[in-house]
């Protein structure tokens, strides 16, 4: 769901240990020639060295860039090092955490950091704000790494990873492919956040102008601008949707019995695709299949499961939990939201089959557990503690994870209208 963490790459960590004392030795071997040839060179032999040391580094760019960066990370090193002994952070032998390596943030800098004995990742990420206290920045974050439990990500945020709105990469793309990741926002630490949709499903949610319906269009838009995705909608307000009518192959509006229709429509594609597969031989629709994906996109989700008749109510929810439980394979995406998030609107059998989730600011704890799971406002994944002044935050939740803090893109009316446009002409649309 993430950029690349701090801890991969090419080069295994005792490698990136000895290249980190490089110059270092480089140095050091230097400095001793120097001294064993001072007398053979004479009073003015350090000059001499000194401007041979300052024509290789003008003509070794390279090695005056790695020089810079170097002494960069080593007075970032010291600097946290210095934080973790006036914060008594120590070992059972009285050693501090290490780091390994740096690297630079849009927002800050992170740091893998190795932990002495007697330290674990959860007891540090304890004394998060004793750090920033420490360092007098904005926030400290630490990130479990599943390679090793004695390493750590401490990432270091010292400006505001949120402006007033992040604009839409939609926006500069003709087309796209929705079998690629979806950006879907920035995180706290100033880092891209993108999910992958095949095989997944989407449940947002959050009260009004908490910018759900935003998050919404990004990716409705991203949906539309790739013209082998079918889409479905259905809007129960009839307007938040409506700008996208044009390129769906079904759009319901306010009318639950055709919304009903709308779903047995789309559970005869997933039958149908199930029996291609089996006659294929195939496990999965692909990317280079020609059945293509389809998403079934259902804003306002409480109209459908608490309006009309109940016999159509439970009618469409019963279809609603089979195309979400069995339509993953079958290239069957379903992305719900709803502004109004409880027990009753979301029950936890729904809830549960939908591998991300994304809680935009709610009213109350109980109602970001609705959407995350229960138990998370409890560990500090609150969306009621979204400051009310930020439209578009929340937190995303994927299959196995923790919750991320993110700001989705901003889309205006003219921005959707503009895509919508955009997308009908790239499916054929005169």
């Amino acid at each position: 769901m993430r950029s690349v963490p701090l801890s991969s790459g090419r080069r295994p960590w005792g490698s990136l240990l000895l290249w980190g004392w490089r110059l270092e030795i480089a140095l050091t071997i230097s400095s001793l020639i120097v001294l064993a040839f001072s007398e053979e060179l004479g009073t003015g032999g350090p000059a001499i060295v000194l401007a041979l040391a300052a024509l290789v580094m003008k003509v070794r760019p390279d090695l005056r860039k790695d020089l810079a960066r170097h002494m960069l990370e080593n007075r970032h090193e010291r600097w946290i090092h210095g934080a973790f002994w006036h914060c008594a952070i120590v070992g059972r032998n009285g050693d501090v955490p290490r780091v390994n390596r740096s690297a630079p943030l849009p927002v800050g800098r992170r740091y893998l950091i190795s932990l002495p004995p007697g330290l674990y990742g959860e007891a540090l990420a304890n004394r998060c704000p004793e750090l920033a206290a420490t360092l007098g920045v904005r926030e400290v974050r630490v990130k479990a790494l599943p390679q090793s439990a004695r390493y750590i990500e401490l990432a270091v945020i010292w400006s505001n990873p949120f402006p007033q709105s992040i604009a839409s990469p939609l926006l500069r793309q003709r087309h796209t492919s929705l079998w690629q990741p979806l950006f879907l926002g920035v995180g706290q630490d100033g880092l891209p956040v993108s999910i992958g949709l095949p095989e997944h499903n989407l449940l947002i949610g959050g009260e009004p102008g908490s910018g759900k319906s935003v998050a919404l269009s990004t990716i409705v838009g991203a949906c539309a601008l790739d013209p082998s995705v079918h889409l479905t909608l259905l809007d129960g307000k009839q307007v938040e949707l409506a700008a996208w009518s044009l390129v769906a192959d079904d759009f319901v509006g306010s009318d639950l019995d055709e919304a009903v229709e709308a779903l047995e429509g789309l559970r005869d594609v997933m039958d149908e695709r199930y029996a291609t597969l089996m006659a294929t031989r195939r496990r999965k629709v692909g990317e280079r299949d020609p059945e293509g994906l389809h998403v079934l996109v259902i804003d306002e989700l409480a109209f459908y499961l608490r309006g009309g008749k109940k016999e159509t109510r439970e009618r469409f929810a019963e279809l609603l939990r089979d195309l979400v439980s069995r339509g993953r394979a079958a290239g069957i995406i379903v992305v719900a939201a709803t502004q109004k998030p409880s027990h009753d609107i979301v029950p936890t059998w729904i809830r549960d089959l939908f591998s991300f989730r994304l809680a935009m600011r709610c009213t109350s704890s109980d109602a970001s557990d609705t959407i995350l799971g229960q138990g998370w406002a409890h560990q500090g994944y609150s969306a009621a503690s979204i400051d009310p002044t930020l439209r578009g935050v929340g937190y995303l939740l994927a299959e196995g994870g923790t919750p991320v803090l993110l700001m989705t893109p901003y889309l205006s009316d003219d921005d959707v209208d503009e895509l919508a446009l955009r997308s009908f002409e790239q499916r054929g649309g005169v």
